[in-house]
């Protein structure tokens, strides 16, 4: 199968409208722990309108503007309840075995988007320009030199600009949504089966093998 044939079959299975609208979901994924990804989503989105609303007015309005530090209280919120969310939901991942049934690129990839969180969220913590960013910006570029990464200028509030507004939430966004993509396809893990539910299993094995006739 060439690649073309491969890319059409996984693209006819992604933009069916089953795959994002679907009709009926299994009863063990309407509790409220199967909420967490819709609630770091939420976060997202925030964090988009009022990161938006901020890089259009420039650092002038957000520091000095009532109007501008109320938005920008709203995006470092929305960025304490996106964390808070996110870590909460690979746990639950985790804790569920999220990668079982073939979805363990689905959890990588929710793994992955932690870990590029973390820097997109510090340089942004780096342009707040008060007294407390310029003082976290003169620690890390120790840090960052350490560990051979000089050219991430964390006092270079052009680059760390570029990075969070621009750089950073394009590779966050394009994995979240190969993310939601595979979990569309693939569908939420089910819970770990009971014990009682082990042990029919294990017995209606033992029976199919019993009954499979043997070759002489």
């Amino acid at each position: 199968m060439n690649w073309t044939v491969y890319l059409r079959q996984k693209m006819a299975t992604v933009m069916k409208l089953d795959t994002w609208m679907p009709l009926e979901l299994p009863e063990y994924a309407q509790g409220f722990s199967y909420t967490l990804g819709s609630l770091t989503m939420s976060s997202i989105v925030v964090l988009v309108l009022s990161g938006i609303i901020l890089a259009a007015n420039g650092p002038q309005w957000w520091t000095l503007s009532a109007t501008g530090s109320f938005v920008r209280s709203v995006h470092f919120w929305s960025v304490q309840c996106f964390f808070l969310f996110m870590i909460v939901h690979l746990l639950r991942a985790f804790f569920t075995g999220a990668w079982r049934g073939g979805r363990a690129r689905t959890w990588a990839l929710g793994a992955l988007a932690l870990v590029v969180a973390i820097p997109t969220a510090f340089s942004g913590y780096l342009l707040r320009g008060d007294f407390f960013a310029q003082w976290n910006a003169v620690q890390a570029k120790d840090g960052v030199n350490a560990l051979g990464f000089a050219w991430f200028n964390v006092l270079n509030s052009g680059q760390m600009f570029g990075l969070h507004v621009v750089v950073l939430p394009l590779v966050l966004f394009a994995i979240v949504a190969v993310h939601i993509a595979l979990v569309r396809v693939r569908g939420v893990v089910p819970p770990y089966p009971s014990r009682a539910e082990r042990v029919a299993n294990e017995q209606a094995l033992k029976e199919a093998k019993r009954h499979v006739p043997t070759v002489s």
